[in-house]
C-alpha cells in the first residue's frame, strides 16, 4: 500500500490567500498527496474566555486571546473555493479538518470526502456520530488519548455507520514541537494491534526522521505540519517543515516504501550478478593425484562461487579425485 502523505498546513496561512496558495505549491512541489487545511467558525470553536496552549502563547500575539487568534485564522468560503480550484490546478489533493458538525457539512458539499478528526475532538460524542453517519474515509488523531478513548471514538464512529476498514487512527503527541522522549512510536503500532485497524502518524517532532521512521513500523498516512517560513508569526509556523524538508521528507518515505518490498526474502534482482563472485566453491588446497581422496587436508573453500557448494563438504570428503587437480582449481566429482 502506497503512504498517503498529507502536507498540514493548517493555520499558516495567517489568514492571508496568497500565503495559502503558497503553501499548495510547496506542498505540490514536494510531492505531498494532499494538502491539508482547517475549517472552523471561531464562535463555534472556543468560547471568548478560553486561555490559549502553551505553545500558542509562546509562538503567537500574546496579548491575543485564544478566540481572537481563532477568529483572525478563519477560512472564508471564497478562500475554500479558491484554494480548491489552486489544488486541482496543481495536481494535489485538497483536505481540510472541519471542527464542528456545521463545518463538516459544508466540507462535505464541496465534495470532500475523507475526514479527519482532530486530537481534541476525539472525546465529542456527536461530532464523532455526525462523520460516522456519511461512510467516507475517517482519520482519527489521538493525540492526548489513552487506549480506552481511542476504543470509545471507533465504536462512535463505526456504529454510526462507517465501516472499520475505512478508518485509520493516527498516534499523534499534542505539544508543538513534541519532545523526542514523548513521540513513543511503539504505540502506534500497538494502537494497530489492540484494534485491527489501519495506523499512521500525526507528527509535531522537529525534522522529519520519525514520519519516515513511522512508515518503517507500518504507518499508512503521514501527517506533517509545514510553513514557508518557521520565523512567521503564529502558532504552528515554528513546528512545521520548511519546503525544502518538506520534500526530502516526501522522498526519504517513498525510498522507505519502496525499501520495505514484500517481505518475501529471496535474492534480489540487483545482487544476483554478485553471487558467484561473493561465493565460493571447492577447490583444491594443494595439486591433488586421480585416485587420491579429498581431504580436509587437500580441499578448501575459496571465490568464485562457480563450483561445488561449500555446503557439499561432507559429500565430497572421502571420495576420490577423477583427475589430477592442480592448486586452487575447482573441484570436480
Amino acid at each position: 500500500m502506497t503512504v498517503l502523505v498529507i502536507a498540514e498546513a493548517g493555520v499558516n496561512h495567517n489568514g492571508d490567500i496568497e500565503l495559502a496558495k503558497a503553501l499548495v505549491d510547496a506542498a505540490a512541489d514536494a510531492g505531498a498527496d494532499f494538502v491539508k487545511f482547517q475549517t472552523f467558525k471561531a464562535d463555534s470553536l472556543v468560547t471568548r474566555g478560553a486561555p490559549k496552549a502553551h505553545y500558542q502563547v509562546k509562538n503567537a500575539n500574546s496579548e491575543e486571546s485564544q478566540y481572537q487568534m481563532i477568529k483572525r485564522l478563519e477560512l472564508s468560503e471564497s478562500m475554500h473555493q479558491e484554494l480548491i480550484a489552486h489544488c486541482d490546478k496543481n495536481n494535489v489533493g485538497f483536505l481540510s479538518t472541519g471542527f464542528d458538525k456545521s463545518s463538516i457539512d459544508y466540507l462535505r458539499g464541496l465534495d470532500v470526502t475523507t475526514f479527519k478528526v482532530p486530537s481534541g475532538e476525539i472525546t465529542n460524542l456527536p461530532y464523532l456520530r455526525h462523520i460516522g453517519s456519511f461512510n467516507g474515509r475517517v482519520l482519527i488523531s489521538t493525540g492526548m488519548s489513552c487506549l480506552g478513548e481511542i476504543e470509545q471514538a471507533l465504536d462512535a464512529v463505526e456504529s454510526s455507520g462507517t465501516e472499520r476498514d475505512k478508518i485509520t487512527v493516527l498516534h499523534c503527541t499534542t505539544e508543538y514541537p513534541t519532545p523526542m522522549e514523548d513521540v513513543n512510536l511503539r504505540a502506534m503500532v500497538n494502537i494497530g494491534k489492540a484494534f485491527g485497524v489501519s495506523v499512521g502518524y500525526s507528527d509535531h517532532t522537529p525534522g522529519i526522521e520519525v514520519p519516515i521512521a513511522a512508515v518503517a513500523l507500518g504507518a499508512t498516512v503521514i501527517e506533517k505540519h509545514f510553513t514557508l517560513d518557521r520565523t512567521l508569526p503564529g502558532p504552528d509556523h515554528r513546528a512545521s517543515l520548511e519546503p525544502d524538508e518538506l520534500k526530502v521528507m516526501v522522498q526519504g518515505i517513498r525510498n522507505i516504501e519502496k525499501a520495505l518490498g514484500d517481505g518475501i526474502k529471496r535474492p534480489s534482482p540487483s545482487e544476483l550478478k554478485n553471487k558467484p563472485i561473493a561465493r565460493k566453491s571447492l577447490v583444491a588446497a594443494r595439486p591433488i593425484r586421480a585416485g587420491e581422496a579429498f581431504s580436509e587436508d587437500n580441499l578448501m573453500a575459496k571465490r568464485p562461487g562457480t563450483g561445488i557448494s561449500p555446503m557439499q563438504w561432507d559429500e565430497v570428503i572421502g571420495r576420490t579425485a577423477p583427475r589430477d587437480f592442480s592448486e586452487d582449481e575447482l573441484i570436480e566429482l
